[in-house]
């Protein structure tokens, strides 16, 4: 598995029922085509979406997010950085939570400043800026790679009730 494996699974979500080609998620999430066919295999192969490669499997996915993406993808904070805020310093997080500190993905056209936090792939940032849902969902992801318990309760709630949407 891949990091941008899980992005585009997210975005498959995010179309809901509508019909999508390979050029569609490759144009929303900065990816090739290339890319997508072959993160499409690894996430059937893993279970993650059905053998017809369109239905993802919310349960197996959610699984995946709750238990193993903070030992797959771990990710620490970094630097000061101008970037788009993240994990517990999203929007909705922040109605949660209070914090000092701003989690940032790196984005040198933001005004928000805080610690730095490496996207998923670096196509993230600007695929997040086309798609509300899609920032929600990779933002609360961040809460699972690095945030405290409480939080994690309260970012996985979301995450099943964006699932299920």
């Amino acid at each position: 598995m891949r990091p941008q494996d899980i992005v585009v699974l997210l975005k498959i979500l995010c179309y809901d029922s509508h019909n999508w080609y390979n050029k569609d998620l490759a144009n929303d999430l900065f990816l090739s085509t290339a890319e997508i066919s072959n993160s499409l295999q690894r996430s059937a192969s893993s279970g993650l979406i059905d053998t017809d490669k369109k239905k993802v499997r919310v349960q197996s996915l959610l699984d995946f997010l709750i238990y193993g993406i903070q030992y797959v993808f771990t990710q620490r904070p970094n630097n000061i950085s101008r970037g788009i805020p993240t994990a517990h310093s999203h929007p909705f997080m922040r109605l949660q939570f209070s914090s000092d500190q701003l989690y940032v993905w790196p984005d040198a056209e933001s005004d928000e400043k805080g610690l730095s936090v490496q996207p998923l792939y670096p196509g993230v940032v600007n695929a997040a800026k086309k798609d509300e849902k899609l920032y929600l969902m990779l933002a609360l992801i961040d809460v699972l790679r690095m945030g405290k318990t409480r939080e994690k309760e309260v970012a996985i709630t979301k995450l099943k009730e964006l699932f299920e949407q």
